[in-house]
């Protein structure tokens, strides 16, 4: 189904729906959820679809997917892993490296990010949050724009692999969309691994 193009309002609204839906998943769930799409991840890697560059994640925030598991296990295979630095609203991200035996700081938003001296690496791979995704490969983020600007950003200066990482419960029929928000290259959750064909 189509995403369809929408207004502001509805997307607050849509926010504050998928926002309620990912609270609600039970901490029983989540554990299990993550590691399945660790695993499903890791079956991407072995079939040879996840570029061999450095891959980009994300710590997670409140409700999210806790995608951890699925970057240390790329980091395993070899992959230089980075997780985001957080500038000014309407800005892109930028990822530093990300050793789990190195100290964190609090960034922008009170999020844990690799501490200032950390190197900076430019993904090939982003593994991204997200409170709803379609089938389609659109996903709702939560307004900032800052995945959209950084997909965009490394999408003008060569290929990058664009992943949704989320709970099974997360998908919607049309998550609404704008002309400046990103498709997803592939949706990972704990139930299936779904290619979005453009």
């Amino acid at each position: 189904m189509q995403s369809a193009m929408t207004d502001p309002q509805a997307k607050d609204a849509a926010r504050r729906e998928a926002r309620a839906r990912r609270d609600a998943i039970a901490d029983r769930d989540r554990s299990t959820a993550s590691a399945a799409v660790r695993d499903r991840i890791a079956e991407l890697a072995r079939g040879g679809h996840l570029p061999r560059g450095g891959a980009g994640g994300y710590w997670p925030l409140g409700s999210e997917l806790d995608a951890r598991p699925a970057l240390l296990h790329l980091k395993d295979l070899g992959h230089a892993v980075g997780l985001p630095v957080s500038g000014p609203r309407g800005t892109p991200l930028l990822f530093r490296d990300w050793d789990p035996e190195a100290p964190m700081a609090a960034g922008r938003y009170g999020i844990q990010e690799p501490a200032e001296g950390r190197a900076v690496l430019r993904p090939s791979l982003l593994l991204v949050p997200l409170l709803a995704f379609d089938r389609s490969g659109h996903r709702l983020g939560y307004g900032a724009g800052y995945y959209d600007r950084t997909l965009d950003g490394l999408r003008a200066g060569g290929a990058v692999l664009a992943v949704g990482v989320a709970f099974a419960a997360q998908e919607m029929p049309a998550v609404p969309v704008d002309g400046h928000d990103e498709r997803l290259d592939w949706i990972v959750t704990e139930r299936e691994t779904l290619r979005i064909h453009k």
